[in-house]
């Protein structure tokens, strides 16, 4: 049962009703493993043009395979969306290589950063700019004033960044491919808090200032509410509520479970709170 306002899921996810339309549509995707095992089952989500949306849940639940399944890389790791759509920026691209979606604008942030650690930082940026024609030095510029710490660092190599810089650094070379959605899988991994902040305070700037959308992949619920206006949470593969930030906020088990601010201790899933209430009731 959802909360006032929030639409929970059985087979597939409503998406938010925005008059700008979305920028990524994932409508009723399965995902399977070495043709075997079954990750997401009859996914669904969007996210509106210029906004944020939150992607929630608890390890295992298929959060990453969601990405890697809209940026194309499953199939490095034997994986295969085995039914449903995805469309970017109207389109459909399921089946399309990774890099033909970077040049279309779509750039997937991985979790671990994934720089090249042997290159410098200035370089590391460089190689960013064969995602498209055309890229300059003013593309840098635009990422040192997002991040000045990569200007003071953009001569070192970026295996002695820090683990915040280098997340910069990943942040920066998605800005450079000039991206019209960016994919972010846990960017507070391995994070300071204050770091967090200072990363999840650009990424708020860089959707206000340049108009760029995001799916954000987050365990830290307060972080990824903080920043968008939308959210999505998924248990064992599958949407089970969804809502404008606010009133996610504002839900008991939400805040119970992922914000824990609740009287109990989060040792159940969202999933399993529901079907014990519904329980309670009908014994009652």
């Amino acid at each position: 049962m959802a909360g006032p306002g929030l639409t929970e899921h059985a087979s597939g996810a409503t998406a938010p009703d925005v008059a700008s339309g979305p920028v990524l549509e994932v409508n009723n995707i399965e995902v399977v493993y070495n043709h075997t095992i079954q990750v997401l089952k009859g996914m669904s989500l969007a996210v509106p043009k210029g906004e944020v949306v939150a992607l929630l849940g608890s390890n295992g639940a298929g959060k990453t395979t969601l990405l890697k399944a809209v940026s194309g890389l499953l199939e490095l790791e034997n994986g295969e969306v085995t039914a449903g759509e995805i469309r970017f920026a109207g389109r459909p691209i399921r089946g399309r290589k990774p890099h033909d979606l970077v040049r279309d604008g779509l750039f997937h942030v991985m979790e671990g950063r994934h720089v090249f650690e042997d290159l410098t930082v200035e370089e590391n940026l460089t190689a960013a700019t064969y995602a498209r024609a055309g890229a300059s030095g003013r593309d840098f510029d635009r990422v040192y004033a997002y991040f000045p710490r990569l200007f003071e660092r953009r001569k070192g190599l970026a295996g002695y960044l820090s683990g915040g810089e280098q997340q910069m650094l990943a942040i920066g070379r998605a800005l450079v491919a000039e991206p019209k959605a960016i994919l972010l899988d846990e960017p507070s991994l391995g994070l300071s808090p204050l770091l967090t902040e200072e990363i999840f305070t650009v990424l708020a700037r860089i959707n206000a200032e340049e108009g760029t959308s995001m799916l954000v992949v987050e365990q830290n619920a307060a972080m990824a509410f903080a920043i968008s206006s939308y959210a999505y949470i998924i248990e064992t593969g599958r949407i089970v509520i969804d809502g404008p930030t606010e009133r996610l906020m504002g839900d008991a088990d939400v805040r119970e479970f992922y914000l824990g601010v609740g009287e109990e201790g989060a040792s159940r899933n969202y999933r399993e709170v529901k079907h014990y209430k519904r329980r309670k009731r009908w014994l009652s």
